[in-house]
Order: structure tokens, then sequence, then C-alpha cells
């Protein structure tokens, strides 16, 4: 092992890197368990023969990679944060964001037509662009609108959409729309109320869709599905101006 003493004062900066390097390479290998707290900084110096500035530098690299969680006070965590953890963490952040500016909610609208626009594509390349996770979906979108079941409906409306964007086998996609899933799930119950339309008419909304991507129609289905997300938001932008007048006079 190389030690710090031993090398040169412009490479000695350098040795955070290998003890990064090092502990990186154990935690990946599964050497270093998940879940288990790494030794002191100190002790990790002796274990290294570098100084505990080098450690800290270590440390840093490990965080910012996700493998390692540090508290002031305690040793490192061994996390393998993934992607779907650091898009919980960004998920929470927007809706702090919402809650002090509700238009933000309006910007989420072009990130949802974004998303579920070039699904579409995905999809209609498929053998059979209708998995069964979409066909249960619109199943239960149906049955609901069939009792009139309003509140249920609106939920079933939003596992209509997480299943297209879920099949279209974009792993990383399906993880960055599940983590704002919740607020999308929000945002439809709000904008459901806003224009006077029946449980019907929404369904057959969806069922012409569903048939579009059923049947490869890739234009017609995406101008529907830009269509459908774009007249939300308008609900959306109406609700918003509302709650937003309200308050005024108050």
């Amino acid at each position: 092992m190389v030690t710090e003493s031993a090398v040169r004062p412009a490479d000695r900066e350098r040795l955070h890197l290998s003890v990064a390097e090092d502990l990186e390479n154990r935690i990946l290998s599964g050497n270093l368990p998940i879940g288990d707290r790494l030794p002191s900084e100190s002790a990790i110096a002796r274990d290294f023969n570098v100084s505990t500035r080098s450690v800290r530098e270590a440390m840093q690299i490990l965080e910012t990679k996700g493998l390692v969680r540090r508290k002031h006070g305690e040793r490192a965590m061994i996390v393998r944060d993934d992607v779907a953890e650091f898009l919980g963490t960004l998920a929470t952040t927007v809706r702090q964001l919402f809650s002090t500016n509700p238009d933000y909610l309006v910007q989420l609208m072009d990130v949802r037509r974004m998303i579920e626009v070039e699904v579409i594509g995905a999809l209609v390349a498929r053998d059979n662009p209708i998995t069964p996770e979409i066909d249960a979906a619109m199943t239960n979108l149906r049955n609901t609108a069939n009792a009139d079941e309003f509140g249920k409906f609106t939920d079933c409306d939003a596992a209509f959409h997480r299943a297209l964007v879920q099949s279209a086998g974009n792993d990383v996609m399906a993880v960055l729309y599940n983590n704002l899933y919740g607020l999308i799930t929000d945002v439809i119950r709000v904008t459901s109320r806003v224009p006077v339309k029946s449980l019907d008419v929404a369904c057959a909304e969806h069922e012409h869709l569903y048939d579009l991507i059923k049947n490869r129609d890739e234009d017609a289905a995406k101008k529907a599905m830009a269509a459908h997300i774009n007249n939300s938001s308008n609900y959306l932008q109406v609700a918003i101006a509302k709650a937003q007048n309200k308050d005024a006079q108050e």
C-alpha cells in the first residue's frame, strides 16, 4: 500500500483517490455490505496510512456517488443509493417548490406531456403495444366509470397513464415518472373537478387513446395524448387561478 509519507507533496493530494477507489470496489463487490457503517475516519486513515484529510476527501467522493451517507458525529453508512432513491429526494424537493409556487404544477404538466407522448413511440414499436398492465388499467378505469365512482376513477386514471410509461421498457423513465406519480395523481384529482364532464366521456377519451395505441396509429395517438394533457394543464391553470382569487379575497 502506498503511504502518504512516502510520496511527493504534489502526489500526496491524490491519495484520497486511492482510498476512494479501494472502498468503492469493496462496496460494489459486496465485501462492505449495505447498511453497515465504515470504521471511523481516523481508523481508515491508519489502515491506509494517510491523513484524515485524505479520508474526508475520499468520503466526499463516495457520498457524491451515492455509496455512503454521512451525518455529523456518526460513522459513514454504506447505502448504495440508486437512481430511484436519488429521484425520490428530487421529487421531495419538487414538492417543496410546489408548496411555495403552484405555477410549478403547470411545469409538471409540461414534463408529463414530454414523457407520455414520447412513450407512445416505444409502445407501438412492440410486438404487442398493449401489455397486460395497460389492459388491466384500462379495465379498472372502465369499471369505475360504469360504477360512477368519481374518487376511484381519478386514481384509475393516473394508474392507466403510469401503466403506459412502465410498459415502454425504459427503466430510468419509469423511475422518474414513479417518483412524480403522487404529484401527477394529485393534479389529476384537481383538474378532474374543473370541467363539466361525465365519467363516461372521460373514460371514452382513454378508450380512444387505448385503441390508437393498440392499432399502432402512432401519430394520432401522440396527438391525442398531447391534447389530453394540454386540456388537463388548462384545467389546472383555471383551478390555480380560482384558488389564488379566493386567497386574495380572504
